[in-house]
């Protein structure tokens, strides 16, 4: 008998240029609609199956592109609150507890920029305690090196959280469960 769960409903997929080039990430249903309208080929089954009235299509974990898209290259990821907890795992970077906000290095009122290099997940305590001084007033290390995120997976996903079985297209390592390092 075929498998008849229905797939997540945060389920995604993998979207892939015709030249394997990863582009980006579509719920399933999406990735469905392209792979049925002879947009995209699958490459790999996720969990679950789609039904209709006359036919059962696999849910797509990555699908491929027919044609080639030109995407302009964007050589920097965006700051974001989100994106910064990814890239310091949801831990304080003068601490290491839990992260509740997000801190300048060289606070704002000082000349200090909101760029990657200068924000840091912080927890309230040490976010508060800091103020508007810097760690080296108060003695503090940081305990991350704040720096912009590289590589393709920060490019594709953003502070997304990857499928483990997306790691053959994204050169990730296979037990890769977040993006928490800037390398």
């Amino acid at each position: 008998m075929p498998d008849i769960r229905p797939p997540a409903a945060n389920s995604s997929a993998l979207v892939l240029n015709a030249t394997y080039e990863p582009l980006g990430v579509v719920s399933v249903r999406r990735a469905t609609i392209l792979v049925l309208s002879a947009k995209a080929v699958c490459i790999a089954d996720g969990d679950g199956v789609f039904h209709s009235e006359r036919t059962s299509v696999p849910v797509p974990l990555v699908v491929r592109l027919t044609y080639y898209v030109r995407v302009p290259y964007r050589p920097y990821v965006g700051l974001s609150r989100r994106a910064i907890f990814a890239r310091d795992g949801g831990r304080c970077a003068y601490c290491r507890g839990v992260a509740e906000t997000i801190d300048h290095v060289v606070p704002r009122s000082r000349g200090g920029k909101h760029q990657w290099d200068n924000v840091v997940a912080a927890c309230a305590r040490c976010n508060h305690t800091k103020g508007d001084r810097t760690p080296a007033e108060l003695g503090w290390r940081l305990h991350v090196v704040p720096a912009a995120p590289k590589g393709v997976a920060w490019r594709v996903l953003g502070h997304r959280t990857p499928d483990p079985r997306w790691a053959e297209w994204l050169d990730l390592p296979p037990d890769a469960s977040r993006l928490t390092s800037a390398a």
